[in-house]
């Protein structure tokens, strides 16, 4: 979003962390919603980015005079942004689709982030949707999602994988893991078995774990230790410089596997790797722009009349929410 704002200098726009409304809200007092990104753990780690390059904050965009907004995910729209003119950026890889998907799309009533990111695109709240690839257009077209509504334009976190090759990071040659939240997020997660196959595929080289900043790191790190002991653990630092240093890279459910494909690395997922292939986003290092452009014209053309769906109110994603300068 910081990277879009940029490229629209004639906007004057804001920022805000995930946020809840409603009874999610409630939730998220009481600590329930700390495995979200409606948590206070990563909503600490936006607000730090948000101070560290001095970007304006609206928190819940309580403002309210806003032209557009853009946002990362319809999973749930937020009470303030109904019937707001939405542009929706594709964060990045989806949840595998599995029975609640399915569900979610035949009772309409159920809220869709009990299906996780697979129902993306699916609220129809929105004016333009833009996603990474061709073959991610095919998918959401598949999902329900109406073509004339999809731009291709690539995404800003993914759209240029040669930059992470210059970096500090000291390690060369080994074999690098990048595991997932999925236990946090109430998913399944056979860790042991992940464990011992990446020992496998290493076959003796140096193991790098990088953990999921969502994870509970004494937990995933204990078991590190007891199914390769000799692997070095990082529960942070910047996963595409070590993805860019590494020979070969595994991953569970992580759009770190996208970066890996992108520089030619040796890639196993639990995603099928002609499946990650179709997938990878558009390298044109310019999703930015194009999101910009998809956004000016939106501004400058009359406004769709609104979906007949009405959207359920929840957490959402960080959203850039620009107003035009009068």
């Amino acid at each position: 979003m910081h990277q879009i704002a940029d490229e629209l200098p004639e906007c004057e726009p804001a920022f805000t962390p995930y946020y809840v409304d409603g009874w999610l809200e409630l939730g998220r007092k009481v600590g329930l919603a700390e495995f979200t990104v409606a948590g206070d753990k990563l909503r600490r780690r936006c607000e730090d980015y948000l101070a560290r390059h001095g970007l304006p904050v609206d928190p819940h965009g309580r403002d309210g005079t806003y032209d557009l907004v853009l946002t990362c995910s319809d999973l749930v729209i937020p009470r303030n942004l109904r019937n707001r003119r939405v542009v929706l950026v594709q964060e990045g890889i989806l949840d595998p689709v599995s029975w609640p998907f399915h569900l979610c799309r035949r009772l309409r009533l159920l809220p869709r982030w009990l299906a996780g990111t697979t129902t993306t695109g699916l609220s129809l709240a929105y004016e333009k949707f833009c996603v990474a690839s061709d073959g991610y257009r095919d998918l959401f077209i598949s999902h329900g999602v109406p073509a004339e509504r999809i731009a291709v334009t690539g995404i800003p976190n993914f759209d240029d994988c040669r930059k992470y090759l210059a970096n500090d990071f000291p390690l060369h040659g080994f074999v690098l893991v990048c595991t997932s939240d999925a236990r946090e997020t109430f998913k399944r997660d056979d860790r042991a078995a992940f464990l011992r196959r990446a020992v496998e595929i290493a076959d003796g080289r140096a193991l790098v774990f990088k953990l999921h900043p969502n994870e509970n790191v004494e937990r995933a790190t204990r078991e590190i230790r007891e199914h390769a002991p000799g692997a070095v653990v990082h529960p942070t630092g910047i996963a595409e410089h070590m993805i860019a240093n590494c020979d070969v890279l595994i991953t569970q459910w992580s759009s770190t596997a996208f970066v890996g494909l992108a520089l030619g690395k040796e890639v196993h997922s639990y995603h099928g790797s002609e499946e990650l292939r179709r997938l990878l986003p558009l390298q044109n290092r310019s999703a930015a722009r194009n999101i910009a452009e998809v956004c000016r014209e939106l501004l400058a053309a009359p406004r769709r009349a609104p979906s007949a769906e009405r959207p359920s109110a929840g957490w959402r994603r960080p959203a850039l929410l620009p107003r035009r300068v009068q």
